[in-house]
């Protein structure tokens, strides 16, 4: 029957839908406090288990199924259209965010679970055969759910946001709605006031999907608290760059990346303590780094070929084309001398068969288990078999002070792959105390000054201070990193609640 088909076709949209909002809400919670692992648990497990009661709670609606159902249809349309924006809101004006995003999670979790029995029951309604219609139902249920789980990462989210997704997936929940609505109003009993009602939220949830983009702004300019001058979600990242005065700043999923008044410190001691300690370092390979900075200080050496490996084609494009990066990286995007690969840096490696002197690992701190893995012991193998035998590798590692389990185990890992370890630090006044991990196959027999090209802030005056910590800048009770036993996030995320 084709009213049949239609009601499974809704079967397929609730699902799809269903799933992007607990991607949204797990998404939009990790973004703003880095715990990825942590939010998509509590996601997944409070969703569940607010299905469970939306299915238990499904056997008191005994009458007037097609309404229940158009209503619930209705009602989640509105709570995961606007679910996006409200996390993001609560974040701003309330103490703690997580209790209206736990809120959000168990009422579309409800409402979903009560969906598909009454879906189930309304269908039973026109024939007697529970087995075909049962398979047929859950049959589009687990597609539709694979569908949004695909639809997500590579559609939605790149192109449209958090926001402008969560509104058209609320549309789409009430177009489900307005199908039912069309075809089974002879069923309905309230079926004027539900065709005004689904009238109005579509009518509101189209609006709220085109002036995403001007909500988004709003939030923004809410998050961050310099003028924002650009603004894009990537397929992989949230990269935002900021202007107050002189002062250029970069963000990636809302963690500051380099503010342009001090990050020639972080930059000429990424680059030019571990350049001083190579004999000849012509073959570079540079990991991360896609804001060009760390290509900019190599670039003053002369004769290199740089390998820049970043991920996102976003980051590099704004690096080269977006004039307050490009001035500030001095075109090194540009040169002939630099060849981008936009490529996972650990694939990379994988296949890569060249050798090379220096190896700059700049990425990202390691707030989730995607960036956690490229700090694991098999990378840094992967590492070890790319450099050549009188190379250094050197690797951005958080903050000795901050994160200082992060830090060392950053620094033991490397040593177990056979790498002897150099720790030192630089002040950055953005930042606070910001710690790096040199590394090289053979021992040193002397840590080099930097004397080769001219520097702002590294002088051989300060170079055996670098090399000198602390006793809160140390710890011993940490563990090596490892693909299987990531402890490195929980590391970092330990770290980032203390200092909250």
């Amino acid at each position: 029957m084709k009213s049949d088909r239609l009601l499974l076709l809704t079967a397929f949209v609730i699902s799809g839908c269903s799933l992007c909002y607990e991607l949204i809400i797990s998404a939009v919670s990790s973004y703003i406090s880095g715990d990825t692992v942590w939010q998509y648990s509590i996601t997944i497990g409070l969703y569940m288990a607010a299905m469970g009661l939306g299915s238990y709670l499904s056997k008191f609606c005994k009458h007037n199924l097609y309404d229940w159902f158009v209503g619930i249809e209705l009602a989640i349309g509105v709570i995961g259209g606007i679910s996006a924006v409200s996390v993001f809101l609560a974040n701003l004006y309330l103490v703690s965010y997580q209790v209206v995003m736990y809120l959000f999670i168990i009422f579309i979790g409800c409402l979903v679970g009560m969906e598909i029995p009454i879906l189930t029951r309304v269908m039973e309604l026109d024939r007697q055969d529970l087995r075909h219609t049962l398979s047929s139902i859950f049959a589009f249920d687990y597609l539709g759910g694979l569908f949004g789980a695909v639809a997500f990462p590579l559609l939605l989210l790149p192109h449209l946001g958090y926001m402008a997704t969560a509104f058209l997936c609320g549309l789409f929940n009430v177009m489900a709605a307005g199908i039912v609505v069309i075809t089974h109003r002879h069923q309905l009993k309230h079926s004027r006031a539900i065709k005004i009602l689904t009238i109005i939220i579509a009518t509101l949830l189209t609006v709220g999907t085109a002036t995403s983009e001007s909500i988004s702004k709003y939030i923004e300019n809410g998050l961050y608290r310099d003028t924002i001058v650009f603004s894009k979600q990537s397929e992989y990242q949230k990269v935002v760059v900021t202007r107050h005065k002189d002062d250029i700043r970069l963000f990636i999923d809302g963690n500051l990346q380099f503010s342009s008044i001090d990050e020639y410190r972080y930059h000429e001691g990424l680059v030019h303590i571990p350049m001083a300690q190579v004999k000849d370092a012509h073959n570079i390979l540079i990991l991360g780094g896609g804001d060009g900075l760390a290509a900019r200080e190599l670039l003053k050496y002369g004769d290199v070929h740089i390998t820049l490996v970043d991920l996102d084609t976003v980051m590099t494009d704004i690096s080269k084309t977006n004039p307050l990066i490009s001035n500030l990286n001095q075109n090194s995007l540009s040169d002939n001398r630099v060849t981008i690969i936009n490529d996972d840096a650990f694939k990379y490696l994988e296949t890569n068969t060249k050798l090379y002197d220096f190896i700059i690992v700049d990425l990202p701190d390691p707030n989730n288990a995607t960036l956690g893995k490229l700090y694991t012991n098999i990378f840094y193998r992967l590492c070890y078999g790319a450099l050549s035998e009188s190379g250094v590798l050197v690797v951005q590692s958080t903050s000795p002070y901050y994160a200082p389990k992060v830090f060392w185990s950053i620094n033991k890992t490397l040593a177990s792959e056979g790498f002897n370890v150099y720790p030192y630090h630089i002040q950055v006044p953005t930042f606070g105390e910001w710690g790096f991990n040199m590394a090289t196959k053979h021992p040193l027999s002397e840590i080099k000054s930097v004397t080769a090209v001219p520097t702002k802030y590294v002088t051989p005056q300060i170079m055996d201070s670098l090399f000198a910590f602390g006793g809160d800048e140390q710890t011993t009770d940490i563990e090596v990193n490892t693909i299987t036993k990531p402890v490195i996030n929980e590391y970092y995320i330990d770290a980032v609640r203390k200092w909250r």
